[in-house]
Order: C-alpha cells, then sequence, then structure tokens
C-alpha cells in the first residue's frame, strides 16, 4: 500500500484531482494529492505547496509527530477570508516526501471534491470498498427480549474493516418504538444518516437505529433503509443469535 513508509505513516500519491473551497473561493487545485495514512482507518490528503493558490500565513503554532517529525502551523487566507491555523507543514520531515506538501485541516475548509463530486468527513480510502447485496435470509432484532425488527427483505452492507450491516424495510421495523433523535453523521462512501432511538418499556437507547434517505450514488440500495449497531442489540439470523462484533462503536 503506497510508496513510501516511515514508522506508522503510509504515503501514496493519489489518481484523483482534488479541489478544495473555502467562502467559494479556490484555495487549492492538484492532480497529485498524496494519501498520507496518519491513521490505520482512512488518509488524509496532503497536497504539493505549488498547487496551493491560498496565502499561508505562519500562526505562531507547531505540532510535534513522532513519524513526521515537527509540523508549522500556517493560517489559511484566501480573498479576504482566513481559516485560523488550518495549514500544516513538515519543511523538515524526516520522511522526505512530506517536505513540499501542505496539509489542509478538513473542516477548517468548506468543500472538499474529488474530480466533480463532493467528499465529506474525509478522503475516501482507496483500499476500502462497499458492497451492498440483496439477503433473503431472516434477520429478526430484538433488545432486551422485544423484537423491534423482522424481516426477509434485508439489504446487507459489507465494508471494509467494519462487520456487515443489515438493512431493512421500515416496515419490517417497530416503528412505533423509535423516536427522532438530534444525530446526524456524514460518510464518504454512504452520504448523511439521521438517527433515531429506540424505547423498550422504561428504557430509551439512544442512536441505535440510522437511515441514509438519500445516500451517495454508490450506496442507492440503502436508500430509505433502517439499520441497528449490530454492537449494542441481538441480532439473530435464520433464528441463531449472532456474536456482537467488537469495533469502535461497541
Amino acid at each position: 500500500m503506497g510508496d513510501a513508509q516511515r514508522g506508522r505513516v503510509t504515503l501514496e500519491t493519489g489518481k484523483k484531482r482534488v479541489r478544495v473551497y473555502l467562502g467559494g473561493h479556490l484555495v487549492a487545485d492538484s492532480i497529485r494529492p498524496v494519501l498520507v495514512w496518519e491513521n490505520p482507518h482512512y488518509p488524509t490528503y496532503y497536497l504539493p505547496a505549488a498547487d496551493v493558490f491560498a496565502t499561508l500565513e505562519a500562526s505562531g503554532t507547531s505540532k510535534h509527530s513522532p513519524s513526521r517529525g515537527d509540523g508549522t502551523g500556517y493560517d489559511v487566507v484566501v480573498a479576504g477570508i482566513t481559516a485560523e491555523n488550518a495549514a500544516l507543514r513538515y519543511h523538515d520531515s524526516p520522511i522526505p516526501e512530506l517536505q513540499e506538501l501542505v496539509r489542509l485541516e478538513w473542516d477548517a475548509m468548506d468543500e472538499w471534491f474529488e474530480e466533480d463530486e463532493p467528499v465529506y468527513v474525509h478522503p475516501r480510502n482507496p483500499y476500502s470498498r462497499v458492497d451492498i447485496l440483496a439477503g433473503s435470509r431472516h434477520i429478526r432484532v430484538e433488545i432486551d427480549g422485544v423484537t423491534v425488527a423482522d424481516s426477509r427483505a434485508a439489504r446487507i452492507l459489507f465494508e471494509t474493516g467494519l462487520p456487515a450491516r443489515y438493512y431493512l424495510p421500515l416496515t419490517d421495523v417497530r416503528t412505533d418504538l423509535l423516536s427522532t433523535s438530534d444525530t446526524h453523521t456524514s460518510c464518504p462512501y454512504k452520504g448523511n444518516a439521521d438517527y433515531w432511538n429506540v424505547r423498550v418499556g422504561d428504557t430509551e437507547y439512544a442512536d441505535y437505529v440510522w437511515i441514509y434517505r438519500t445516500p451517495v450514488a454508490e450506496s442507492q440500495k440503502i436508500a430509505g433503509l433502517a439499520c441497528f449497531y449490530n454492537e449494542k442489540v441481538d441480532i439473530y439470523i435464520d433464528d441463531v443469535l449472532q456474536e456482537r462484533p467488537k469495533t469502535p462503536f461497541s
């Protein structure tokens, strides 16, 4: 995976055109983005300094990384708009490939595009895959012994590094037990999710269920379907209780 590896950091030159905007103004436009795995789950974009068109003004801050070295912080300024401390450069990094690159803080920018499509949360990992398959196996979901969903029409989502997720038609879910949550999340592979709480007896289980009402094109098969955290509920497949997986969502 990648052209260079130093310690825990893996680098790879990406193949997508990447553009970044702040306040409607172009900050960076690169056909040579570098994917840097700062953690094992997903990469971060580092862009060649020559492809950054905003002005970088030293912010007086720094950040040390055991693997990447000492980073110098910068404010990003474009068309009179300033994103404070939104860029980082490792001028003297022990990883030579990083020395001419700029790391833009993802959330400090307004829009990121891969080619002509917006991408949210973080870059798509080229080594992650999402497959969504129709399944006729009997899926039953229980919470505290109460059946909250029962379906033979699941869409099963297989995503690299995560347990299989069972997306179920709302007609097969006890929607009378659901109440709207204020929680909303985004995923670069699936889109924007809304959440429900589940009330069983006198206990409310917060954010146990989610739905992608308008997923991105690649994940249209799960549009309008409900999914429960396998980590938190009892799921029976063809009447066999499944072991709860251990993940960061447990």
